[in-house]
């Protein structure tokens, strides 16, 4: 008679397993690293994988102790530090199985001195849905011929910094910092510990085994809110929790909720979309045109943005410029969908280049966060405005300022 394995149960063992030994930053961590421990047991069953980071800005906060644990707990586990694209794609096509990739040190690969590393961010790029493969030659010297290498696999990674925003959209992102004097946890010595955890991997195994048929099959509920990218990336955690029962379900789907709106508080928007929303919330608040000049004025005042101090093409470092202005709203488009570029606008006897708001009215609402305080009808007391050929700007104290058309290089906020 076969066992019946207590998935729920199970799940609890492989998250204290990793309270043991590891000091994750929030509970719903603990949650998300169990479930993917699970769900890596089920590659043959899912259509896609979620990728999971361990980031930190700081060394010895315990991203790599954290794959040493998930190595003993997953299948095929193959830890690696810099690896070229090609033995990525051999690996995953090995005859042994599918893989487990821990890639620790990930940011020796996509740090600012690592280079592009094209290739590799394309293997973890692709390899997240199932059937993903990759096209490469293969042969000795002259005689090479095309061939299709599958990339699909499970993956963890350990790094500083951040990831490219590709990489990191298809991951579970976990904030790893330094152990606080209060926090504790057990030493791991690998020749004991590892036993341990190859015990609980073989029952993960077993387990996992019997719930192919109905992990393929699942269509868990999502949070509320929850879609698109984020949604897949949960979705095969949400069928192991669903499939554990218990309170796993209710668990994993508090998990979700919550780390995904960490990783997007944490994680600095592209550079275009903090422009684009700088503009909005920072420098237009409801204004329908503004000089060129007047928006860097706002802009570099900025205290928490990274205009004052901009590299020029990984370069020197300098503020930002009309050109790099108009360089970085051109990659959006204008609603009769043409690029946005500077226009004369009519101030006064003057016509300095500058923005419309409605210009930018198309690419605010596609790729700006909602603005949480409703205000783009009112100016803030930062921001210059036209007035009747005039430039107004209101301090702190609300007394309103009035600055020559003519002299927009000038222009000094007050306040």
């Amino acid at each position: 008679m076969t066992e019946i394995i207590d998935g729920a149960a199970l799940l609890d063992e492989v998250e204290a397993f990793h309270r043991r030994f590891n000091v994750f930053p929030t509970e719903h961590a603990y949650v998300a690293v169990a479930l993917w421990d699970a769900h890596a047991h089920l590659m043959d069953a899912l259509d896609g994988t979620a990728r999971i980071a361990f980031l930190s800005p700081e060394p010895g906060s315990g991203k790599s102790r954290a794959l040493e644990i998930i190595e003993t707990l997953t299948p095929r586990a193959a830890t690696t530090v810099n690896a070229s694209a090609n033995a990525l794609f051999r690996l995953v096509s090995a005859d042994e199985g599918t893989p487990t990739l821990l890639f620790d040190e990930i940011d020796t690969v996509f740090g600012p001195k690592a280079g592009g590393n094209e290739e590799v961010r394309g293997f973890l790029n692709s390899g997240y849905r199932r059937g993903a493969k990759s096209l490469r030659c293969i042969g000795d010297g002259s005689d090479q011929k095309a061939g299709f290498f599958p990339s699909f696999c499970a993956v963890a990674m350990a790094g500083l910094g951040t990831l490219p925003d590709t990489i990191l959209t298809r991951s579970v992102i976990i904030r790893m910092r330094k152990k606080a004097p209060n926090e504790k946890c057990e030493p791991y010595r690998r020749r004991v510990h590892e036993k341990q955890g190859h015990v609980l991997r073989d029952r993960l195994a077993d387990w996992t085994a019997t719930l192919h048929d109905q992990v393929a099959e699942a269509w868990p509920e999502m949070p509320e809110g929850v879609t698109d990218r984020p949604a897949d990336v949960w979705e095969p955690l949400l069928a192991v929790a669903d499939a554990a029962g218990g309170h796993w379900p209710a668990r994993a789907r508090a998990a979700c909720t919550e780390l995904i709106k960490a990783a997007s508080s944490n994680d600095e928007a592209s550079l275009g979309v903090r422009l684009l929303t700088d503009l909005r919330d920072k420098v237009f608040c409801g204004v329908d045109k503004m000089p060129t000049a007047a928006i860097l004025e706002v802009l570099l005042s900025l205290d928490d943005a990274p205009w004052a101090d901009m590299s020029d093409d990984g370069q020197a470092i300098k503020p930002l410029t009309a050109r790099r202005l108009s360089k970085l709203l051109s990659q959006y488009v204008r609603p009769d969908n043409t690029p946005i570029k500077p226009k004369g606008i009519r101030v006064g006897s003057a016509t300095p280049k500058g923005y419309y708001a409605e210009d930018l009215s198309d690419a605010w609402n596609r790729y700006c966060p909602p603005d949480p305080e409703k205000s783009a009808t009112s100016a803030t007391s930062a921001t210059p405005q036209v007035n009747g050929g005039e430039f107004v700007a209101e301090d702190a104290s609300g007394t309103r300022h009035m600055c020559a058309e003519t002299d927009t290089r000038q222009l000094r906020i007050a306040g």
